[in-house]
């Protein structure tokens, strides 16, 4: 710590001097006070600052050598400053100080503070009785009743001492932060130039001191010799070490892994380099200062790689909206059943993973719900869930949403481009419904994506990194896809690492009741179920699952009434009489109906042109089929059709004869007829 010495002829004076000096240089300096004539012992200061040269003559013996001195230039304040230009004009005005010289001093300072109405006559007190009936304009500790006094209070130090002060005890960086103008109002300076100048530099350095301190970067200033001269706070939070132990460094020494010097011998940037500092991985880049070909140091800015990627996050987030964000959780997954308390009990240990998985199950199910609830229990929860329908979108547009395309790529591209969702993805999960519905082309770039965790935007030259987990539904039999050649079979693996199958309602009756009461509770909805309506519904086949029930809740509460009774349900009354199926023959059909997925409408219109050929005695083989789809706008391959016919043999719906004899449909295939045409 600097220490200063305040020598001076009252303690009054010392004390003014005292609090404009500790105001400035706050805990950076430690200050004595001395008056003249208490001196008898050495004074061992890094300055001395004395009133006058007469003082410095007395006491020059005890003052080391080694101390610096300052003569101070004094002013005074703005009240005095009004005091003394309220004396009316005309008479001699005397200016009493404790010497002449001193009094010399001052009365130069009033005249060049513009006060000219009067005439100033300086003394000391041996003249005092030379006054007579005049003003005397007096400090602080000379007010005396024998005279037609002014006390214009204790002089102040100008800037210019001020800022000899800070020179001298090398602090002149801590005046520069702050407005020395601003900090002392009370003062009327005579040095007007130089507190232009220092308004005008504190102005800039405060501005830039600004900048630097909000800079999320860290920054650092380095002179042409590698000595640090400037440090923000960012910048000593990453390398580890406080301010007074970084200014004045060597860079080279204290952060050697910064390769400064071949950045200063070549005059060449060095741009991202990624180093270690303190443990952490920060980037650093490196700009010579160079003007007219002369190098003045450099600017060095680091930023920590993990604080990048979360910045980047929040980019990708304002880029995406809120929209994109997974609300869901397994609390939200409704239902006591014995399949779907196992289904979420496998979904939450697939969500502790990062490996790929495919959701299958019918519409209506809640392939998403599974999906958002497995990104919130994730790692991944603090990044973005970006979801996407695949079968909702032409393939060219389905492509640009993905990937994203660079400016000019196309007719009607976006300025500037636009990011894809792998790349919004980033960190996070991309979540594609109805996979099953991508086109071939796209499978092929996803496919890709997936092995190099590299995306390229439709007319780029750039491989972006990325890095997400990719969940899939799918209400499609995607291995029938595989076969048929719809579906890539390498993507399809690389999709299906953690297969999660989602019940449909049907299978898991005993949740209906109370999936209902907690989506009426939710909507605010009142109304009651008759035994009978509950146990109707209960039975229901549920093909739109899930959504279908909700579907039937907003029409319960819409019709108006309290209780709703069996009449009052939406669909056709079933006749459970006609359609009886054995404990083997509805596991059977259950199992059907979860193989066969959205494709149940193309079964069922073969089964009735088999039931059909049965009634009319006609035997129908592939091609006839086939003529018969297309004329009823059923569009389904002869090859699509042989795999229908194979699936239903295998669930014993239908008996496939050898040549001209056809296929033959069963009873148990009549029965599944029956009842999948009701309700």
């Amino acid at each position: 710590m600097k220490k200063i010495s305040i020598i001076s002829y009252t303690l009054s004076e010392i004390n003014t001097y005292y609090e404009q000096i500790k105001s400035l240089f706050s805990q950076n300096v430690e200050i004595e006070k001395f008056c003249v004539d208490e001196i008898n012992s050495e004074i061992d200061s890094d300055v001395v600052l004395v009133p006058s040269y007469n003082i410095f003559k007395t006491i020059k013996k005890y003052i080391k050598s080694k101390s610096e001195l300052v003569i101070l230039n004094r002013t005074i304040s703005k009240v005095a400053f009004d005091k003394i230009m309220n004396i009316k004009p005309g008479n001699k005005v005397y200016l009493l100080d404790h010497n002449y010289q001193m009094a010399l001093q001052m009365t130069c300072v009033m005249y060049q503070l513009g006060i000219r109405h009067i005439d100033f006559v300086p003394i000391c007190e041996s003249v005092k009785k030379d006054i007579g009936n005049n003003v005397l304009i007096v400090f602080k500790d000379y007010d005396s009743e024998d005279y037609n006094t002014v006390n214009i209070g204790n002089a102040l130090l100008d800037i210019s001492t001020i800022i000899d002060i800070g020179v001298k005890l090398n602090l002149l960086d801590i005046l520069q932060r702050q407005d020395i103008k601003k900090s002392y109002k009370e003062i009327v300076t005579k040095d007007f130039g130089l507190a232009n100048v220092m308004g005008r530099t504190n102005q800039f350095e405060s501005q830039l001191d600004i900048l630097l301190q909000v800079a999320d970067d860290g920054i650092i200033g380095v002179d042409s010799n590698g000595e640090i001269y400037s440090c923000n706070d960012n910048a000593r939070s990453i390398i580890g070490y406080k301010k007074e132990e970084i200014i004045g460094k060597y860079i080279c020494e204290t952060l050697s892994n910064i390769p400064f010097d071949y950045s200063i011998k070549t005059l060449k940037s060095i741009k991202e380099k990624l180093i270690k500092v303190n443990g952490y991985d920060v980037v650093v880049s490196i700009h010579p200062i160079i003007h007219s070909n002369k190098q003045y140091g450099a600017i060095v800015i680091l930023k920590k790689f993990s604080d990048t990627e979360i910045k980047q996050h929040k980019l990708r987030a304002q880029l995406i909206g809120k929209g994109h964000k997974a609300k869901y959780r397994f609390d939200d997954i409704i239902g006591n059943s014995d399949i779907i308390k196992k289904t979420k009990d496998i979904a939450i240990r697939m969500s502790r993973s990062d490996s790929s998985i495919l959701i299958s199950g019918e519409s209506g199910t809640g392939k998403e719900l599974f999906a958002q609830s497995i990104h919130n229990n994730s790692s991944r929860n603090n990044y973005q869930f970006v979801a996407i329908n695949c079968g909702a979108f032409p393939e060219s547009l389905l492509e640009s949403e993905l990937f994203g395309y660079e400016e000019g790529a196309f007719t009607g591209a976006r300025k500037g481009g636009k990011p894809g969702l792998f790349e919004l993805a980033h960190n996070g999960t991309l979540f594609l419904d109805e996979i099953g519905e991508m086109p071939i082309k796209l499978q092929q770039r996803l496919l890709r994506v997936l092995q190099e965790r590299e995306v390229m935007r439709i007319g780029g030259d750039r491989l972006i990194k990325v890095n997400i987990r990719l969940i899939a539904a799918t209400n499609r039999n995607l291995k029938e896809m595989v076969k048929k050649g719809d579906f890539r079979e390498d993507l399809y693996y690389r999709l299906n690492v953690l297969p999660l199958k989602i019940p449909p309602l049907r299978n898991r009756k005993e949740d209906i009741l109370i999936i209902m009461n907690e989506m009426k509770s939710k909507l605010g909805y009142s109304f009651n179920l008759t035994v009978r309506a509950k146990e109707k519904l209960i039975n229901h086949a549920w093909r739109g699952n899930i959504r279908e029930l909700k579907n039937y809740i907003e029409y319960f509460y819409n019709i108006g009434n309290e209780y709703i009774d069996i009449d009052d349900l939406p669909f056709k009354e079933e006749n459970s009489n006609s359609i009886i199926f054995n404990p083997h023959e509805k596991k059977m059909l259950d199992k059907f109906r979860e193989d066969i997925g959205n494709d149940e409408y193309k079964y069922l219109f073969i089964l009735k042109e088999l039931e059909d050929g049965y009634k009319n005695e006609k035997r129908l083989g592939r091609r006839t089929l086939y003529d018969k789809s297309k004329k009823e706008g059923i569009f389904i391959s002869e090859q699509e059709i042989r795999l229908i016919l194979i699936n239903l043999e295998k669930f014993m719906m239908v008996d496939i004869n050898k040549g001209r004899r056809g296929t033959n449909i069963t009873k148990y295939g009549i029965k599944v007829i029956e009842y999948l045409t009701m309700g």
